[in-house]
């Protein structure tokens, strides 16, 4: 008797530790309430994975920064075939172009360092796409950094976009899309095949449709899909859109490495005056997506050769994680942009117009 109570006790002992190790993490995840009280609005961090995160989005030290004398020669003046970046100064301009190196061919090679976008021997020639392309992605970042700083400046302290941002020492950045071939043949009510139950890291791994990227960041489709009242008339959304919807807020959740009560209000997901000020910057952000893609990296598919297109032909499109990549501020919130003023827009001259009167 004695003997089968210390087994039993032995085995509750096991079985315990079992479900401890196999139930519980360490070290313990930390939650924050961020919403209303019982709304179940909390915010959910596991140290361990915080901290590979952090190093993870680590921003590089600023190189020293560049005199700029207005009685100095610009750029444009001094170097040929300077179109985006001519009203810098000499040195702002050299400084711009040595981090562009080490943020995107920070190697060594024939298609490395000031090579990889710049013809050997002749920086002034067009002979590589790369450098056409790189033109654009500088206009682009300017317009980010304006245009859409309801988005990228959201915060108390402007922080902006950089090249770093989304390249991090990559000639193509890590988090990419296109358009892949359906592996699923057509639904006979559908014209649109039901990609879906195939975990992907797109849909963050669940059984949701696989490409959310398609009708939310390129086309501009509707992504609410809930009823404003009571059995709605008018309310034709499917189950497949229903399911599209939560397909790309699996992947926002998960780009920016939070919950949906990050951005929602747990009790009425649709209403907007329950919900965060972060669902507001998500919606700009959606946006802005939406633009870098119709009006910066879709419009360069003929100066990409084959190699640098989808299976079917289409750019490398940007989401959520090519940014964040699992955080919810880029880097970590790092003011790059502040240390890099070479990347604002060039000023405007004042027209005759609105120019001052004496």
């Amino acid at each position: 008797m004695k003997f089968n109570l210390i087994f039993g006790g032995l085995i509750a002992a096991v079985a315990g530790l079992a479900f401890f190790v196999v139930t519980f993490e360490r070290p313990r995840p930390d939650s924050v309430q961020g919403g209303f009280r019982g709304t179940s609005m909390g915010r959910v961090d596991n140290p361990r994975t915080q901290a590979a995160l952090t190093v993870r989005n680590q921003a590089p030290p600023a190189i020293e920064a560049a005199e700029d004398d207005p009685t100095s020669p610009r750029a444009s003046e001094i170097y040929e075939n300077v179109r985006v970046l001519g009203h810098l100064s000499v040195e702002q301009f050299g400084r711009i172009m040595q981090a562009m190196t080490e943020w995107v061919y920070p190697g060594e090679g024939p298609n490395q360092g000031c090579n990889g976008c710049h013809v050997e021997g002749n920086f002034a020639a067009e002979g590589k796409y790369q450098k056409t392309v790189a033109r654009r992605m500088l206009q682009m970042v300017q317009t980010i950094n304006t245009t859409y700083s309801s988005h990228v400046n959201a915060g108390p302290e402007p922080v902006g976009v950089t090249c770093y941002t989304c390249h991090r020492g990559n000639a193509v950045p890590a988090a990419v899309w296109a358009s892949s071939p359906p592996n699923a043949r057509l639904h006979r009510l559908l014209s649109t095949a039901p990609e879906q139950n195939r975990p992907v890291a797109a849909n963050a791994l669940s059984s949701l449709p696989t490409d959310p990227f398609s009708s939310y960041l390129l086309r501009d489709n509707p992504i609410g899909v809930q009823s404003a009242t009571s059995r709605q008339a008018d309310n034709n959304a499917s189950i497949l859109q229903t399911e599209w919807t939560y397909s790309l807020m699996m992947h926002m959740s998960s780009s920016l490495g939070v919950n949906c009560t990050f951005c929602h209000n747990s009790r009425n997901f649709s209403g907007w005056q329950d919900s965060t000020p972060q669902r507001v910057t998500a919606w700009h952000g959606i946006r802005m997506v939406r633009a870098i893609n119709n009006d910066y990296i879709e419009p360069l598919r003929p100066e990409f050769p084959p190699h640098r297109l989808g299976p079917l032909g289409d750019t490398l499109k940007v989401n959520c994680t090519t940014c964040h990549q699992g955080v919810n501020e880029p880097l970590r919130g790092a003011q790059m942009l502040r240390d890099y003023p070479e990347l604002n827009p060039p000023p405007r001259r004042a027209s005759l117009e609105t120019a001052p009167r004496n």
